[in-house]
């Protein structure tokens, strides 16, 4: 094995969490800070808190709220059908002539 390559390994170093709870560990770092340790997560106390550092949770509440004032759902099928009616009503002179038939008229004289 390689001498001098491996990081000098601490005995005794701090976390520190941020809701000011230390205790000592062994690391290669001199120091570590968390937000979350076991006297703070709410697996272990039991408690709901919501870590929310980019506001995720507000934004996905208020989509919900949204999509509740929206109304009813309706299905692909519904639509599709609803857009087939409002076509088929249409008269054929209202259409749009396409290349294909220009091109067949063209062939036809």
């Amino acid at each position: 094995m390689k001498k001098n390559i491996h990081p000098k390994y601490n005995e005794e170093i701090w976390v520190t969490c941020s809701c000011g709870n230390k205790f000592k560990t062994g690391s290669t770092v001199d120091e570590i800070k968390t937000e979350l340790c076991s006297k703070c997560h709410p697996f272990y106390t039991g408690e709901q808190k919501i870590v929310d550092t980019e506001n995720l949770v507000a934004k996905f509440e208020a989509r919900q709220e949204k999509s509740k004032s929206l109304g009813s759902f309706r299905s692909k099928k519904e639509k599709m059908s609803q857009r087939k009616a409002k076509f088929s009503t249409q008269t054929p002179s209202s259409k749009s002539v396409t290349l294909k038939d220009m091109l067949a008229s063209l062939s036809n004289q």
